[in-house]
């Protein structure tokens, strides 16, 4: 046995001394291994970097990947972000592994156990965020990761690429403002998420600005899916008072509108005109086109690949987080009230 290989024997079996483990624990929390407690990974944790423990190089050996994981592949928008990540992993020569997993809020307990025997070079993640315990295995283990949160805002110590969108919603709702449109409706995504609400404080902030009333009834927290958006555009279109407007959290939302609007014998932008969210390529195909406000999905999966590959390479001073711009983009689906 070498020198080095004695002194960190020697290490190793201190640390598990004075953390009154085994070492095959301190193995486990090598390794990344799930069946250790959080208290004694965090304890172990501490030890090592207090006796300047350094992992040996072998041992966070990486597999040519990047793992790209989400909690459902909706082809609207997933196939962008698909691309993004796969552009900039063939141009450094990595390949992309796809993992669907979890609810939207985080991966299932399994991903986890899973991703640690895969050992990726990194981890793009399309969720809320990443539960303490996995982030400590992954860390654990060497292996960097970024959230790609359209849905949500991560924790602060928690790389992220995201975008504006608070913006995105006053944009969407002061287009509309200046077309006429006064009675403005809008549905966002599901209610416990910080993307949802961001959207709809953008549509607050503009309507207040132009001193118009929000009716409570008329801003509604859906799922961001094609079906949640034709159930609350059909509730609201069918109601004592319709809106001339209606503000869309997502496309999907939008398209679903537009589905009620026609079973009801509307039309858009005659009897209502309409904006969504996103951009995705179907927004450009639809009659009418669909005034949106372009969320940079391809971009953001393009930034946070770069970024955990950056990771891989070095450790950064700080935890890097990144929200792109968003902007309208006006098609046929928005009209001057006065034309109606």
């Amino acid at each position: 046995m070498s020198q080095a290989a004695r002194t960190e024997r020697v290490t190793l079996a201190r640390v598990a001394d004075e953390a009154g483990v085994s070492l095959s624990t301190i193995s486990k929390v090598l390794n990344g291994r799930p069946d250790v407690s959080q208290a004694t990974r965090s304890k172990v944790e501490a030890l090592l970097a207090e006796h300047g423990y350094l992992r040996r190089k072998a041992a966070l050996t990486t597999t040519g990947l990047v793992e790209l994981v989400f909690h459902e592949l909706e082809a609207a928008w997933s196939m962008e972000i698909i691309r993004g990540v796969e552009d900039i992993a063939r141009d450094h020569g990595l390949s992309v592994v796809l993992t669907e997993s979890g609810s939207r809020h985080a991966p299932d307990p399994d991903w986890i156990e899973g991703v640690l025997r895969r050992r990726p070079l990194g981890v793009v993640l399309v969720f809320s965020d990443l539960p303490t315990e996995y982030r400590e295995m992954l860390r654990s283990r060497a292996i960097p990761f970024v959230i790609i949160d359209p849905a949500g805002d991560p924790s602060p110590e928690v790389p992220s690429v995201g975008s504006a969108n608070w913006s995105g919603g006053l944009m969407a709702t002061r287009h509309l403002i200046e077309l006429g449109h006064t009675r403005i409706a809008a549905i966002t995504g599901p209610d416990d998420m910080m993307c949802s609400h961001a959207r709809i404080d953008g549509f607050r902030s503009a309507m207040n600005s132009a001193g118009l009333s929000i009716e409570p009834d008329w801003i509604r927290f859906g799922d961001f899916h094609t079906a949640g958006g034709y159930q609350h555009g059909r509730a609201l279109l069918t109601g004592p008072e319709r809106p001339t407007a209606i503000f869309a959290g997502s496309d999907l939302q939008a398209l679903g509108v537009l589905e009620a609007v026609r079973e009801l014998g509307l039309r858009v932008p005659e009897d209502l005109s309409l904006v969504g969210y996103d951009d995705i390529p179907l927004a450009k195909w639809v009659s009418p086109r669909l005034t949106t406000i372009r969320q940079p999905l391809r971009r953001m999966a393009e930034e946070a690949t770069r970024l955990v590959i950056r990771m891989s390479e070095a450790p950064l001073e700080s935890v890097p987080r990144m929200d792109l711009a968003t902007n309208l983009v006006v098609r046929e689906s928005t009209a001057p009230l006065s034309a109606r």
